[in-house]
């Protein structure tokens, strides 16, 4: 009876132990996706482009910062020359633009001096645009020059391809910054833009997988992720000129004005600097099966089922329909996703097609 009564007792404890586990799971989530900039251990990262005005002693003082990511470059660099067409530009204004870039180039080395001096983390983003996105990504790396503990950036703002760069293009310039540092970049973008990406991620496979930078101000993402391959963000963008004012902020930076845009991880910033220069890709998630099956067998009443289960792997689409014995319609549809470089033809002649009722 005592026994009994010690074993009740365990079971009883170890149930309120998976509970009380279950409970810091759930509280752990909801830290992270309701307003985790006022959880005092998160990390703060500010970024900013070359008009952002920043007072660095101001700044400084603020202790829950942890890193700075600069504007670098955007799109092709400024000709230097000023020979030959500009698009119907002025040379006068094409050598006024280059001498706006060389001034940015400096300024983001001064930034960087500052930053990397007084301990923060470093890292900076490249504002893609329409054009050859090799090249692109060669300015990239020539203008920001990252270090190996540097964190590398590309943003997409959009799906607008007369202001942005395409989605096709950005799986290739992500591609070309691994070839030459050994690294992925991460991917920053809106809710829009992510979500069209997580959608469609069996066509847009690289950047599915790039950690995500996500724009967005509100101060709840309860419902936002898992988004495809994404469980988490890697950084959130919460506050920007977009929703902080004078009279209202989500986080004040000091030194700074109401433009600067401020960013959350759901980590210390010891956390965060083991992983800060990411560079690998996320894991792929399998495409979910579906199966749906109909059938009407001589008199008896018709019948349907659908049913859906996540596969270990991607599988190759296939479809088949038969004749049932008695001459009655049997269709049957399996929906999933071709994998990297298979030969469609050569594989679905291997591979027997097999549904499983689970």
């Amino acid at each position: 009876m005592e026994k009994r009564g010690l074993s009740i007792s365990g079971t009883i404890l170890r149930l309120a132990a998976l509970v009380g586990l279950t409970f810091a799971a759930t509280a752990t989530a909801c830290a992270a996706n309701i307003e985790p900039w006022k959880q005092s251990q998160n990390a703060i990262i500010v970024d900013a482009y070359e008009l952002n005005s920043i007072d660095w002693e101001a700044m400084l003082k603020d202790r829950r910062i942890a890193g700075f990511i600069a504007k670098a470059s955007d799109g092709l660099p400024e000709s230097f020359s000023c020979a030959g067409d500009h698009g119907g530009d002025t040379v006068a204004h094409c050598k006024t633009m280059w001498r706006k870039y060389a001034v940015s180039r400096e300024l983001y080395q001064t930034r960087r001096m500052i930053a990397r001096s007084q301990g923060l983390l470093w890292g900076a983003y490249h504002l893609a645009r329409p054009g050859n996105p090799v090249d692109q990504a060669n300015h990239f790396l020539d203008y920001a020059d990252p270090r190996e503990d540097e964190l590398m950036v590309l943003d997409i703002e959009g799906m607008d391809p007369v202001q942005f760069m395409s989605l096709e293009d950005a799986a290739i310039f992500a591609g070309h910054i691994k070839s030459r540092t050994g690294r992925y970049p991460i991917l920053y973008t809106n809710h829009v833009t992510a979500k069209y990406i997580a959608d469609n991620r069996f066509k847009h496979r690289l950047l599915s997988r790039l950690p995500l930078w996500y724009a967005r101000y509100k101060p709840d993402i309860r419902k936002v992720f898992p988004l495809g391959n994404w469980e988490k963000y890697a950084l959130w963008q919460f506050s920007s000129a977009h929703n902080c004012g004078k009279k209202r902020c989500p986080y004040r930076v000091p030194g700074t004005r109401n433009d600067i845009d401020v960013n959350v991880a759901a980590m210390n910033a010891a956390k965060l600097k083991k992983i800060w220069p990411h560079g690998a890709l996320l894991p792929e998630k399998p495409p979910v099966l579906t199966v749906v099956a109909s059938a009407t067998i001589g008199l008896s009443p018709a019948a349907s089922a659908a049913a859906a289960d996540a596969l270990s792997q991607p599988l190759l689409i296939s479809r088949a329909d038969a004749e049932s014995g008695s001459g009655s319609g049997v269709e049957a549809a399996v929906d999933t996703t071709v994998t990297g470089t298979i030969d469609v033809k050569a594989a679905e002649a291997l591979m027997p097609y097999r549904t499983e009722r689970r």
